[in-house]
């Protein structure tokens, strides 16, 4: 009996010697290895937080288009960028968080996934994202590091001229849509927009080669026309069923940031803006009382640009837009209609007359906006709506309407009121500078990336609001 006791315990320590322990020293709550498909997921709601935002020490591209106005506050409304660092804060929430995440999940999906096709689909969608996310830094800066960034080991990058990013940004979305194999799988539900449809990233990817042909068309019509053209042909966005959307959730920390910005923080910074909702009530438009509340005598009205106003009595962001789950728009069909409208005019091969496409965008922003194509059809048959006699240019008539349009994406209004220089909007009350026509670079890189900050400065004509960048050309 003495030998089977000791036996026993010496047989079971041999056992357990003999067994690899590798695995039970993981811990999973802090994993070694990150996943690139968890990457994926993190860069996407990233970057749809920082489109969608409201902060004030972030996006302030509503109140600069006068979609929005500010109350006790108005220092963004007035073009200060500088009170709060806004511009560094947007510079680092692209550069420090979706992209780099992006580049890093670039890395680790040929280390981590087998299958050949599905591993190019992953490539090619993380790398799509890449580009979305340079095309708002080029098109908010001019000349930005690029082919020295992501790069931790060198922490003075140079700055790339803005066209030549530009063209190598269209050449690397053209690599992702042949590489898109839409048979295949890609990432799962890790993918909160498309939920790893690839038929869906090939959608997405030509409508946004189509939205860079035609911010570019003014400085390089050649290449836009081409661009434009060969997007339409291999298939781009067709109804609000392929609107590139991040759909947050209802309990917190995944929230809608508006949400957070405008609710969580029981703060009343923000009424609807003068400009936007006098435009709207002119013309009946039917999407006003989805863009914003009744103010205190039961109709609308908006705070003047650039002077504080009283929030009790004046219109405020819808309770739509400030739900905790209202998804982001990335991308969508209106948007895409009004491009191809555009198109049309600048004499591009892509079907259709441009009302048709103005009035199939028109109608999708109203049905996204949970309108009828009854009220579609009113709205657009008004004189001044209805695009064979509305006052003016064809760049004053879609420049206009897609204002109203891109309503809570302030970030795009803002470039198209740039490209079309339409409406013609009035330079807000005790403002500091013109309305900014670009973003001054960060202070954090003129104090540590000096000698490439002042290069590129130079190169671009000055670090100024002012200073148009080369795709602005009237």
């Amino acid at each position: 009996m003495k030998l089977v006791k000791i036996t026993i315990p010496v047989l079971l320590l041999l056992v357990a010697c003999n067994k690899d322990l590798t695995e039970k020293n993981k811990d999973p709550k802090n994993p070694v290895e990150t996943k690139a498909t968890s990457l994926l997921t993190n860069a996407q709601r990233r970057l749809s937080s920082t489109m969608v935002s409201a902060n004030v020490n972030l996006n302030i591209f509503r109140l600069i288009v006068q979609h929005w106005q500010q109350t006790t506050y108005p220092d963004e409304s007035n073009y200060n960028l500088a009170k709060r660092n806004v511009t560094d804060a947007v510079w680092s929430s692209l550069y420090e968080q979706p992209l780099i995440d992006l580049e890093e999940a670039k890395r680790l999906i040929p280390l981590q996934e087998k299958d050949e096709t599905v591993r190019k689909n992953q490539l090619a969608i993380a790398d799509i994202l890449q580009v979305y996310t340079n095309y708002y830094l080029v098109t908010t800066y001019g000349n930005i590091p690029y082919t020295e960034a992501l790069n931790v080991d060198n922490p003075f990058p140079t700055y790339d001229d803005a066209k030549t990013v530009y063209d190598n940004l269209l050449s690397r979305l053209d690599a992702d849509i042949a590489a898109l194999n839409t048979t295949s799988a890609s990432f799962g539900n890790a993918d909160i927009i498309y939920e790893g449809n690839t038929g869906q990233w090939k959608k997405f990817a030509n409508t946004l080669k189509l939205k860079m042909a035609l911010t570019l068309a003014d400085a390089d019509n050649a290449k836009a026309k081409t661009a434009a053209e060969n997007a339409v042909a291999a298939g781009i966005f067709t109804s609000n069923d392929d609107n590139a959307l991040f759909h947050f959730l209802a309990s917190p920390p995944n929230t809608n940031p508006i949400w957070v910005d405008l609710v969580q923080s029981t703060r009343d910074d923000f009424v609807a803006g003068s400009t936007l909702v006098n435009a709207m009530k002119n013309v009946g438009d039917p999407r006003i009382d989805d863009y914003f509340t009744k103010d205190a005598n039961g109709g609308y009205s908006g705070g003047a640009p650039g002077r504080g106003s009283d929030f009790a009595a004046l219109s405020h962001v819808s309770t739509k837009i400030t739900a905790p789950n209202y998804p982001g728009d990335l991308l969508d069909y209106s948007e895409t209609e009004f491009l191809l409208a555009e198109a049309v005019e600048r004499g591009y091969n892509v079907g259709g007359t441009a009302k048709e496409h103005y009035d199939k965008a028109i109608t999708a922003s109203i049905e996204f906006w949970e309108g009828t194509a009854a009220e579609a059809a009113t709205y657009l048959a008004q004189a001044a709506v209805n695009y064979a006699t509305a006052t003016g240019t064809w760049q004053q008539k879609i420049g206009h309407q897609k204002w109203i349009s891109l309503h809570n994406r302030g970030w795009d209004a803002w470039i198209e009121w740039r490209k079309f220089d339409y409406p013609q909007l009035a330079r807000a009350a005790n403002s500091v500078s013109v309305i900014p026509l670009r973003y001054p670079y960060p202070v954090s890189e003129q104090n540590v990336n000096r000698r490439n900050y002042e290069a590129a400065s130079t190169a671009i004509g000055g670090d100024r609001v002012a200073t148009k960048l080369f795709w602005d050309k009237f």
